[in-house]
């Protein structure tokens, strides 16, 4: 048995091993076989867990359909908690978070933001999230949609920049847009809203999300383990889109968060858009339950 091994043993059996070495004269004739094993309980709670193991064990026991890095980031992106009024009451991980059990009897709710980006033709970029998502794969949304991590620089409340810092590190994930085509500084956070939507059976949305704006004609490379698509589209040519996903043409769908954006301020903000008028339309005081 090597050194390191010992550190891993329970005291007891640390102790059994002193008296067998203290012993070892008396006992030389014995073989191994002469002793009878002793399993003695251990209460657990004395023992260490460690949630890096568990999340391991995890990934290689459930959802093994998964793809490999949506799986990681579920289990390694730590989502912050929130209450209604988005104040931070915790941390847990994606996995948990996006699980419909742990919304519904935990009432598990979580700090996000959905970016709107437009070029200077006042386009809206839009994207189509990729079969790999494990929420709402494949339906149209809005630029980019995630959320700000628990780590120091992602928490920072002020004129909301850490979540705006979040965006500039989802916007190079997700569309490949580098940090200098999107400066934090050039995002509007409008608003906020609450919303609850289950994507299947068993994953879904809770989140309080911030609406960030910003106007820039930025490089797209979009990685394709997020974005199945993308497109820039006109007001006029977002109407259409609506109208075929409630029509249910070309199996055309868009998230269930966008479109409550769509409905409810997207129209009267695109105005502030192209008006250059966008501080105008802030409100960051309310929080919209939808």
């Amino acid at each position: 048995m090597s050194a390191s091994s010992l550190f891993n043993l329970p005291s007891i059996h640390l102790r059994s091993l002193a008296l067998l070495s203290s012993s070892s004269s008396r006992f030389a004739h014995l073989s191994l076989s002469s002793f009878r094993s002793v399993s003695v309980p251990i209460s657990p709670r004395k023992l260490p867990t460690f949630r890096a193991f568990s999340a391991t064990a995890m990934t290689d026991s459930i959802d093994a359909g998964m793809d490999a890095v949506q799986r990681r980031l579920m289990f390694e992106d730590e989502c912050i908690l929130v209450d209604e009024t988005d104040r931070v009451v915790g941390h847990d991980s994606k996995y948990n978070c996006h699980l419909m059990e742990n919304i519904e009897a935990k009432n598990l709710l979580h700090r996000a933001f959905s970016v709107f980006l437009f070029n200077s033709n006042y386009e809206l970029l839009l994207q189509q999230r990729s079969k790999a998502k494990v929420t709402f794969p494949l339906v149209w949304t809005n630029t980019c949609c995630s959320h700000p991590l628990y780590r120091e620089s992602e928490l920072i409340e002020e004129n909301a920049l850490g979540v705006r810092n979040a965006a500039q590190r989802k916007l190079l994930d997700e569309l490949g847009i580098v940090a200098e085509d999107v400066p934090v500084d050039e995002f509007t956070a409008l608003g906020r809203m609450l919303y609850k939507a289950p994507s299947d059976g068993k994953w879904g949305e809770h989140e309080l999300d911030y609406l960030l704006f910003i106007v820039r004609d930025a490089k797209v490379q979009p990685n394709p383990d997020e974005v199945a698509d993308i497109k820039y589209v006109s007001r006029e040519e977002l109407k259409e889109l609506v109208k075929k996903a409630d029509a249910g043409e070309e199996g055309l769908k868009l998230s269930p968060w966008f479109r409550l954006v769509v409905d409810n301020f997207l129209m009267k903000w695109w105005d502030h858009v192209e008006k250059g008028t966008l501080g105008e339309a802030i409100d960051m005081k309310t929080i919209h339950k939808l």
